[in-house]
C-alpha cells in the first residue's frame, strides 16, 4: 500500500493552481477563419491555415499561411511563407526579412521592399519596377515542372491504349474459345 504524505499533496494541489498557463496574447493562429490586422493595429505572429491573412497595420513576426493567401498593405518585421496561395504586397509594403512562396502567385506593388531574399516555387512572379529585394530573388516557374510532367503523361497514355488495342486485337484475332458449330440452314 502506498502512503501519501499530506504535505506532499497538499504542495502539489498548490503548484497546480499556482501554475498559469502559457499565453501567446500577440499571437493571431486561425484554421479556416480570416485573419484581418486594421492599419491602427499589430500582432507578433500571424498563422492561418485553411485562410487568408489581411495585414493593413504591422505584423512584428512571421506571417505563415497553408492554403490561403496574404495581402500586406502595411509591414511585417520578419519573414511571410505561403504554400498553395498567393501573396500581394500593395504599394509601399514591406517585408522585414524573406518571402517565401510555394505553388502560388507573388505580386508586389510600386515601391514594395523585401528586406532579405525572395523565393518563388512553382508560381508567378509579378514585380513592379521600383519594388526591391535586399539580397537573392530565386523564381521557378510553375512551368517548369508541369511540362514534363505533361510529356509523361502523354507517353503513359499512349502506352496504355496501344496495350489496350494490343489486347483487343489479339482477344479478336484469335479468341480463347472454341467457334461456336454452324448451326442448322435456314431458309
Amino acid at each position: 500500500m502506498i502512503r501519501m504524505n499530506p504535505a506532499v499533496c497538499l504542495l502539489a494541489a498548490v503548484f497546480a493552481v499556482a501554475a498559469t498557463p502559457a499565453h501567446a496574447n500577440q499571437d493571431a493562429v486561425h484554421f479556416g477563419s480570416n485573419i484581418d490586422i486594421p492599419a491602427d493595429s499589430a500582432v507578433h505572429d500571424a498563422v492561418c491555415f485553411f485562410c487568408s491573412v489581411n495585414v493593413e497595420g504591422k505584423v512584428n513576426g512571421d506571417v505563415v499561411v497553408f492554403f490561403g493567401s496574404v495581402h500586406i498593405a502595411g509591414s511585417t518585421e520578419k519573414d511571410v511563407v505561403n504554400f498553395f496561395g498567393s501573396v500581394r504586397l500593395d504599394n509601399n509594403a514591406s517585408v522585414g526579412k524573406d518571402l517565401v512562396n510555394f505553388f502560388g502567385s507573388v505580386r508586389m506593388g510600386e515601391n514594395a521592399s523585401v528586406g532579405h531574399d525572395l523565393v518563388a516555387m512553382m508560381g508567378s512572379t509579378h514585380i513592379a519596377d521600383s519594388a526591391s529585394v535586399g539580397h537573392d530573388r530565386v523564381v521557378q516557374p510553375g512551368w517548369i515542372v508541369d511540362f514534363p510532367v505533361i510529356v509523361l503523361l502523354v507517353i503513359f497514355f499512349a502506352v496504355v491504349r496501344e496495350r489496350r488495342s494490343w489486347h483487343w486485337w489479339r482477344h479478336y484475332r484469335y479468341p480463347p474459345y472454341p467457334p461456336f458449330p454452324p448451326g442448322p440452314p435456314r431458309f
